[in-house]
């Protein structure tokens, strides 16, 4: 313990952080979520994941539970996730809003599905750190004219 009678080797308390590094803090971890997705990592998906997380797409709400066991299952695997557009990322307090298009390859039950969707992760800050509570999956509109 140090003389503070704080132990030096924990971890350092998080702070709130200013509106660029929320920004910059955001955008990191919705990266490093798609690469553990792509990694079909269901204990490094769940890192990024409030206990109450689902997700909602056209086939309805899943909860953290049911995906993350589909993961683990290999029946979802994903092999490609990027980003189309930049993530638009705004912070109200200790709520964060991320949305942005992107695109992936999964694999569900034997099938190869390719999507092309708008994405909105509902993210809170609890004790420092950025949890998301909510996805919310909207496939993209194709080009005009197609």
């Amino acid at each position: 313990m140090g003389e503070s009678g704080e132990d030096e080797t924990a971890e350092p308390a998080p702070d709130r952080g200013t509106p660029d590094a929320d920004h910059a803090r955001l955008t990191a971890i919705v990266d490093d979520w798609a690469a553990a997705i792509v990694a079909n990592d269901a204990a490094r998906i769940a890192d990024f994941m409030a206990d109450e997380w689902v997700i909602v797409s056209e086939s309805g709400i899943t909860d953290r539970e049911a995906f993350l066991a589909l993961v683990a299952s290999g029946d979802l695997t994903h092999s490609a996730m990027g980003a189309v557009t930049p993530p638009r990322v705004r912070v109200h307090g200790e709520t964060a809003l991320v949305t942005a298009r992107i695109t992936n390859t999964a694999h569900y039950g034997g099938q190869r599905f390719d999507a092309d969707e708008w994405t909105t992760d509902v993210f809170v800050r609890r004790d420092g750190h950025w949890r998301c509570v909510l996805s919310h999956i909207t496939p993209a509109a194709p080009p005009a004219g197609s």
